[in-house]
This record gives structure tokens, sequence and C-alpha cells, in this order.
């Protein structure tokens, strides 16, 4: 069981590193959304990539040129599905989008094809008999910064298939990333099972009005020798991500309340998402938290 053609479908703040990288490896991709102008928007953020892959990890014109060659765009469903043999989901993490994708997707894409979501916070099992092929389904969770935060956590749910979970953890090595398979389902797998407490805490000091995020973050870092604090992280993570995640989380929960009131309020509605829209908690690039004075 091996892969040649893969389709990633949203191209968001991880969407478009996944694509990105899986050409880059010498993948044919296919990037699917929901319109050809949100794909028009994905191309000026891969040029943007390549900038990046120049300069953290090398890349040559020759390298980043073949890449851009290897990645096709569809807002068309079946089309985009046709020759996959691997379909990676990272649409926005709503359950009931996500079912409505897996429908579809489940009922246009070949038989052969895998599917695997990006999901962060989501079980596979909570959209296994949705895709039409349970025993082909299973989670690969990426962090952001695909291309120097090169982990894949592989996760499968009791009804995956071993040969496809072998498959996929195959696949996430040919694409540069240090595999991390996962023996039973785990909200938060293992990255962020460890990263979201820390973050609650951070959204639960700035929400009380304990500390102001540059005191939560200089804490963090001068104490643990981290190069970035909770509040950097959320900026990395995406500002909508965590909102999203909290949204889900707010009812009957006052201090969650609280959280989704002061993200939206202070970042969802002023368009300041983090290191995608170029402001969030601090301003990018060259965050005041890479200062050299920073911790003084």
């Amino acid at each position: 069981m091996s892969f040649k053609n893969i389709t990633v479908a949203g191209s968001g703040v991880l969407g478009y590193q996944i694509a990105f990288q899986t050409a880059f490896k010498g993948f044919n991709v296919v990037v699917y959304d929901i319109n050809d102008a949100v794909l028009e928007q994905a191309k000026s953020k891969f040029s943007n990539l390549s900038a990046a892959y120049k300069k953290d990890i090398h890349a040559t014109d020759k390298q980043l040129a073949e890449t851009q060659s290897r990645l096709t765009y569809s807002s068309n469903l079946s089309e985009a599905l046709a020759t996959a043999d691997l379909l990676i989901e990272a649409i926005p993490e709503n359950p009931k989008i996500k079912i409505d994708f897996y429908q579809n997707a489940g009922k246009v894409a070949p038989e052969k094809t895998i599917f695997a979501t990006n999901s962060s916070t989501l079980l596979p099992s909570q959209f296994a008999s949705y895709t039409g092929r349970p025993e082909k389904f299973l989670a690969l969770h990426f962090a952001n910064e695909i291309w120097i935060h090169n982990t894949a956590e592989i996760m499968g749910h009791s009804g995956t298939d071993p040969e496809v979970f072998k498959a996929v953890v195959a696949f996430a090595k040919q694409i540069g990333m240090i595999t991390l398979p996962l023996h039973k389902e785990q909200p938060g797998y293992i990255l962020n099972t460890l990263l979201v407490p820390l973050l609650d805490a951070a959204t639960y000091l700035l929400v009380n009005d304990i500390a102001d995020y540059k005191t939560i973050d200089k804490t963090w870092m001068a104490a643990t020798g981290a190069p970035v604090g909770p509040c950097g992280i959320l900026d990395l993570v995406g500002i909508t991500t965590a909102y999203n995640i909290n949204l889900m989380a707010a009812a009957n929960n006052p201090e969650k309340e609280k959280v989704v009131a002061f993200l939206k309020s202070n970042f969802i509605d002023t368009n300041k998402l983090g290191i995608n829209t170029g402001q969030g908690f601090y301003t990018y690039p060259n965050p005041e938290f890479e200062d050299k004075d920073f911790l003084k």
C-alpha cells in the first residue's frame, strides 16, 4: 500500500502547509477548498511559504519550482478526489462541518482512497461511520510550521485497519515527519494533551486580570528556557482555532465563556488571528518576544 496522489481538503493555517510540504517531498497534491476565491488566497500563501523554506531549510529555487508544479487546485470535491490515494482533511474544527464533508467525500472518492483527519481535538471514532470506509479512516495530526516542527501524530480508532495505519505512518516519514504513533484514541493526541493545559492556564490568567500577556510569556520563557511563551504559541496555533475549541467547551462553563468573549472581542472581531494575519498578541514578522531585551 503506497501513495502517489494526495488531496488536502482545506487551505487554512495547517492545510496549505501540509499541501506544500507533501508536494515538496515529491507527491502530486490537489488542494481542495470551498470556492475558487479561497484557493486564490492559498496560492499567494504558497509564495510566502517558499520564502520560509529558503530561509529555514535552505530549499533551492529548483526544488520550490518543482513543488509548485506538483500543486493543483479544485473547488469541485469529486474532481479533487478523482485519483486520490490519500485524503488529508484540514477543514474547520467543527463537528457538523466535518460530518457533512465526510458524507460528501465518501460518496465521490474512489474505493482505494484512505481518509485522514488533521483534527487537533476531535476523535476519529466521532466521524468514522460518516466516511463510508471506517476501516480506512484515522487521524494524522501535524504541528504548525510543519517544515520546522515536523511532527506527525498518527491515531486510529478501534476499527482502523492495521495495514492502513502502517501505510500512513510510512507516508508521514516520506514527507519528512517524525512519526508519533498512538496506541489508542486520546483527545488532543500527545502534543495537545501536553499543550492545551498550558494555553488554558494562560487564558485563565489573562481573562481574570491576573497578569498581562507579556508578563505571562516572560514568566514561562525565563523559568523554563522555552523560546516562546503561551500567548506567542496561541499566535502560532491560530486564534481562530483556540476560539473554536473554547467555544465548544463553553456550554455551562463560565470560565470558558469568559475566554470566548475575550478572544472574540480582542482578536476575532478585529482580524488579529495570529501569525497568519500578521498580528495576534504580537505583531509579525519580528514579534517582540524575539527581541534580545524581552526578558530584561
